[in-house]
């Protein structure tokens, strides 16, 4: 069993963007530029942005928060994504979620210009992707075709089953596997919540993706012999052995499977590093694009 360490993977991929944003700077080029928009007080997106705005510094980049108390209005969150897509100093712009329940989520993400959208979320971008033409792929999908790819995972002919249909990460995801590319030339199966006999599914899996949302929801009797998993679920829960009383589990249950793994993800400290680097990794490619690089 070989462990997918997305902490160190992320780590080195930091690193290569810091080398680039020095050749950025020698060549007359300016800084990349990171903004963010946080909705509220809410304690894991402020992890989230916290850990987005720390990776910037380490990369060199610039990078700037913005607030709004969680009853903002729309029109208000809407005019300052408008404000940020004028700006030409921005090369990209983020907006934590979830955001609250009075405002309308894809109503934001169309909003926010898709030159500079590096979440990969726009419909544009989305489309793109799915053509397989030039854009902003999704952070958290990037992340794990980079795990992949730098751990020399075979996907070519393999079949790959993704669990959750989730805009962000699995159907993006069953799109990128399947696609003529290096990862991909998978055979795809996207189940969800309405599938039936998932067991039988999984079981079949020669890369299983699980993007659910549920604590150890994936256990070692619905996967066969080396398959290789990408776990991308985190839940936090309840725990008297660690010192803060949570613990972070993924969807997999990752102490009963792991011996029938040829690779694994862990959580924490398996895609979630991935994501911030890959969105660093397109905020410099938004940055790189004004210079026609």
């Amino acid at each position: 069993m070989i462990t997918l360490d997305g902490k160190n993977t992320s780590k080195d991929i930091k690193e290569e963007l810091e080398v680039e944003v020095s050749q950025l700077l020698a060549n007359g080029g300016k800084r990349p530029h990171l903004a963010a928009i946080l909705v509220g007080n809410d304690g894991a997106s402020e992890t989230y942005i916290g850990a987005k705005v720390k990776a910037c510094d380490k990369v060199g980049f610039e990078s700037t928060l913005i607030r709004f108390e969680s009853d903002v209005t729309v029109e208000e969150l809407l005019a300052e994504i408008e404000r940020v897509n004028e700006n030409t100093d921005i090369d990209g712009l983020i907006v934590q979620l979830p955001l609250p329940k009075h405002i309308d989520e894809m109503k934001v993400t169309e909003a926010i210009n898709p030159i500079k959208d590096v979440d990969g979320f726009h419909p544009t971008n989305i489309g793109r992707m799915a053509l397989n033409l030039p854009t902003y792929l999704p952070a958290t999908p990037a992340g794990i075709l980079e795990l992949l790819e730098r751990h020399e995972v075979e996907t070519s002919g393999k079949h790959c089953v993704v669990i959750g249909r989730s805009h962000i990460v699995g159907s993006p995801m069953s799109i990128l596997m399947a696609r003529n590319n290096y990862p991909g030339n998978c055979t795809v199966t996207l189940t969800h919540s309405r599938t039936i006999n998932l067991k039988e599914i999984t079981k079949t899996a020669d890369i299983l993706i699980v993007a659910l949302g549920k604590a150890e929801f994936v256990t070692s009797d619905m996967i066969k012999d080396g398959v290789c998993i990408i776990d991308v679920g985190i839940t936090r829960v309840k725990s008297d052995k660690t010192k803060s009383g949570w613990k972070l589990l993924g969807d997999v249950a990752f102490e009963k499977v792991k011996d029938k793994c040829s690779f694994i993800t862990p959580v924490p400290g398996g895609v979630g590093p991935m994501t911030i680097a890959m969105l660093l990794k397109n905020t410099l490619i938004s940055a790189k694009s004004k210079l026609g690089s």
